[in-house]
């Protein structure tokens, strides 16, 4: 069959312009890093996630307004010695205090003068087996987490100065010697900071690595093998000064976990770009002679679904911008603009590269047409090879024959794992994701063990009384969760502003203890309306971790209820645009959300049943929606579109054959290197990033091995000429077809 040659093809892998093309990449690359930084030095790891107007955001406004005393960012420095701390302990820790009362450590607010406190007075504050002591000291509000790093380390030197050995690195078991840990806000900070910057060269790595052990795997040549991970080493070196110099300029923010995540979706899905058109060309190469031609050819026969693959994957990550919750938010630019880029290299620069290296890119494996390999005998006189017939795709048979078979069988399947995914549990614990040998959740266990685990977080209730006498404080302290209530602290500007700090009987961090923030709002507006006090609900405030995270899950709720049907549109506009078939767009968008749910529910078997873990992060389902939804959708254009090309010069039976046996094998390799690196994230000390890995890379597999060659052709068979509707379908026979050919 005859192809348009592309006028795009030859701009960019001519036999000139592909030098041009690398000359062009490299001076960009060049120019960019020069100008502008690379993102790494421009995150920003404390930026807010919670709108001004959340609940949560105005009660901490107002808490700093009014109680300037202890509106700091607390450090708890948790102080155990087996056995009972000795009285020498408490006066080193005195010393300590009032040292920082003198003179404070970077970026300290606040520290409670202990110094001026009689022994006794310390020692009523031990824990019940006199073993342990926790002691805050605040830090400024808008310190980042290195900044809050350089005051942490400052305060561990002076107490290892203090008493003769570093009580932080100390075992806590240890009779012998002090331990001191640093938990609360300040701790759980720095120690979430740390596992991200220690992630990142770890991650690239790591995704390296298994990209090139894939593709050296799969294609068996050094050179080929090379050839996407310098595409997306280009990709990166434009897009990281590119972002960096975003947020430099205040145009957007970025974090460490959209950077390590970035990362792999760049080695993921950019592999899979470069793969698309590779394995075309390859192809092609057994029955073109002229590496041009044959280039051209796949270009001009790859680039639209390549193209369309891509943005619609950087559509449905540019949906993360609707959200309201930061994290989402900030994921949206850096995303999308990787994804852009990446498919600009990969119809660029890859071309380019391909038609440099031609042939020899697949060395030592060589494709040649049949004429090629008979001279190439000749020359070596050894007999002309015999041509061994083209097998047929086992897969492709059965679709084409068994399609009902097939669609109840993967129904079944998919189905049974996507039953699963109403049982998974959410948490928002952010320390659950931390290792048990963690600073930080040292710590917290510690006091969890010793004390109440409210006293790591408590939670501060706010009410403008107006002079009025009301009994809050009591009614707070026989709620059946609260186990202590401190004494009502009235407000430096507003005398009539009266403030309970509670410490509940739970993990503050829990979805248990979140679950009563709007019952301790309820109470406080019912005792205020009590005192006869008008519109009590505009005169509550509650602040705190709890009531920071209780906000974090309804600010996620709603972001969820917003971004998924707008993903789903927009994916069901642009397929429908690019098929002009209503039938195809709606089974081909309801397989990859059935594919979603049964990843959700694989996801959750392996977690929770395999791992022991009691539930997942709250913001794992959103972001894992959003790139298998858009990553699944990749594939399914990838193969659609082989079936409709194929279609238009052969009978629809044939074309499906044809279309999975040809695109089966790519799309299986692009699928194990995409889910390879969404698991190098299972390899990280970070649960919320072994979570979200383990749940895209299971999808994607999922997606590889049964939605894309089994579920979706079986489909297009039983629908036959109305997977077309409205568009049109001619019926080509077997004669017509051997003709067009």
């Amino acid at each position: 069959m005859q192809e348009q040659q592309s006028g795009y093809g030859r701009v960019v892998a001519g036999k000139r312009s592909k030098w041009i093309t690398l000359a062009v990449w490299i001076i960009v690359v060049g120019v960019l890093s020069a100008m502008w930084p690379m993102v790494n030095k421009e995150v920003q790891n404390n930026a807010a996630n919670l709108q001004s107007d959340t609940p949560s955001v105005q009660a901490e406004k107002v808490a700093e307004e009014q109680f300037s005393g202890g509106t700091g960012v607390p450090a708890l420095l948790v102080w155990h010695r087996e056995g009972g701390m000795k009285e020498e302990d408490l006066k080193h820790i005195q010393k300590l205090y009032a040292d920082w009362t003198a003179t404070p450590v970077a970026n300290q607010d606040f520290v409670p003068p202990l110094d001026k406190m009689p022994i006794q007075a310390l020692q009523i504050q031990l824990s019940e087996d006199k073993s342990t002591l926790v002691t805050p000291v605040l830090f400024k509000k808008d310190a980042d987490s290195d900044q809050l790093k350089e005051g942490v380390e400052q305060l561990k030197s002076q107490a290892a100065k203090e008493m003769g050995a570093d009580p932080f690195a100390a075992k806590q078991d240890s009779a012998s010697e002090l331990s001191a840990r640093v938990t609360g806000p300040v701790g759980i900070s720095i120690d979430a900071s740390g596992l991200f910057k220690n992630a990142d060269f770890k991650l690239m790595l790591a995704t390296v690595i298994l990209v090139l052990v894939f593709l050296l795997l799969i294609y068996r040549s050094p050179i080929l093998a090379f050839i996407p991970l310098i595409a997306v080493g280009f990709a990166y070196g434009a897009v990281s000064p590119l972002l960096g110099m975003m947020a430099s300029k205040g145009w957007i923010t970025v974090d460490s976990q959209a950077i390590s995540i970035m990362t792999v979706l760049l080695f993921g899905a950019g592999t899979d770009y470069c793969l698309f058109l590779i394995s075309h060309f390859r192809h092609l190469l057994k029955e073109e002679g002229s590496k041009s031609k044959a280039l051209l050819r796949s270009i001009t026969e790859s680039g639209g679904a390549i193209a369309m693959s891509g943005f619609t994957v950087v559509l449905a990550l540019l949906a993360l911008m609707l959200a309201k919750y930061g994290a989402y938010h900030r994921f949206a630019i850096p995303f999308s603009v990787s994804i852009l880029v990446m498919v600009i290299a990969s119809l660029t620069l890859v071309p380019a590269l391909l038609a440099i290296f031609g042939r020899v890119s697949f060395f030592p494996f060589i494709p040649r047409t049949p004429e090629m390999e008979v001279e190439r005998a000749r020359k070596k006189g050894k007999p002309a090879p015999v041509r061994k017939p083209k097998r047929e795709s086992w897969i492709g048979n059965l679709v084409v024959s068994k399609p009902w078979m097939i669609v109840i069988i993967t129904l079944v399947v998919l189905g049974g794992l996507a039953s699963f995914s109403t049982q998974v549990k959410f948490t928002y614990d952010i320390m659950s994701s931390f290792p048990k040998d963690m600073s930080s959740r040292e710590g917290f266990d510690m006091i969890g063990k010793q004390f109440s685990e409210g006293e790591l977080a408590p939670v501060k209730v706010i009410v403008d009384a107006e002079g009025k006498e009301e009994a809050l404080g009591k009614k707070l302290a026989d709620l059946p969760y609260v186990d202590t209530v401190s004494q009502p602290a009235k407000g430096e500007k507003n005398a009539n502003i009266v403030a309970y700090d509670i410490e509940l009987k739970m993990n503050p961090y829990s979805i248990e203890a979140m679950n009563h923030i709007p019952d301790l709002r309820k109470v406080a507006e019912q005792s205020l309306q009590d005192a006869g006090i008008a519109a009590p609900a505009d005169k509550v405030w509650i602040s705190g971790q709890t009531a920071t995270q209780y906000d974090t899950k309804e600010t996620g709720d709603r972001d969820t209820m917003i971004i998924i049907p707008v993903v789903i549109g927009m994916i069901t506009l642009l397929l429908l645009v690019y098929l002009r078939s209503i039938v195809a767009t709606i089974y081909l968008v309801l397989t990859v959300i059935l594919s979603y749910f049964s990843a959700l529910g694989l996801g959750w078997i392996i977690i929770h049943y395999g791992l022991g873990a009691d539930a997942i992060q709250g913001a794992i389902p959103l972001y894992s929606f959003v790139f298998l939804v858009a990553l699944g959708e990749d594939y399914n254009i990838f193969m659609i579109s082989s079936i409709w090309k194929k279609r238009k010069y052969m009978p629809l039976k044939q074309a499906i054959k044809e279309g999975v046996g040809e695109t089966s094998s790519v799309i299986t390799s692009a699928g194990l290197i995409l889910a390879g690196t969404f698991a190098v994230l299972a390899s990280l000390p970070i649960q919320v990033l072994v979570q979200f890995g383990i749940i895209t890379a299971v999808g994607v597999l999922l997606d590889t091995f049964i939605v894309r060659p089994f579920l979706v052709p079986a489909l297009t068979m039983l629908f036959g000429r109305f997977a077309f509707w409205p568009g049109t379908h001619v019926e080509v026979s077997e004669a017509e077809a051997s003709k067009q050919i």
